[in-house]
């Protein structure tokens, strides 16, 4: 197995060195926006641990990011009125995974809107803030 990368770009969210649209943290988990969002309120979850993917992270990190996705998806879908949540991972390159540090997707859906397709539109910056400020009130609840 290829060995993690402490440079991949969600390492460099980890460590400030990139800004992003965080809108939750504790102390095993990272939740943030995606800035090419299939939906409204697409979230991102990553492990402090390095862990390239869901082949090599270690069980107790990955109990904690499903921990999290899980009040992830329940804030996502209230905060967006959605009727439904889509939880995605992808693990190495053939099976769809572009950023190597274990992260799952929570996407709110609604009945009849199709997603996006992946990485193809950038969300304006201000949208971003309102939506991550949106589910971060909805975590406070």
């Amino acid at each position: 197995m290829t060995a993690y990368d402490p440079n991949n770009v969600f390492a460099k969210i980890l460590r400030g060195e990139i800004p992003c649209f965080k809108v939750y943290e504790d102390a095993k988990t990272f939740a943030f926006l995606d800035i090419m969002p299939r939906a409204p309120g697409h979230t991102l979850i990553i492990p402090k641990a390095p862990a390239r993917n869901l082949l090599d992270v270690q069980p107790d990190d990955l109990a904690e990011v499903i921990r999290t996705a899980q009040k992830i998806a329940i804030a996502a879908k209230t905060a967006f009125a959605a009727d439904g949540v889509t939880l995605t991972q992808f693990s190495e390159a053939a099976g769809g995974q572009e950023v190597f540090h274990l992260h799952v997707h929570i996407i709110p859906r609604h009945v009849g809107v199709a997603m996006k397709p992946p990485a193809s539109v950038k969300e304006d910056m201000a949208v971003l803030k309102q939506h991550a400020d949106k589910l971060a009130a909805a975590l406070d609840q």
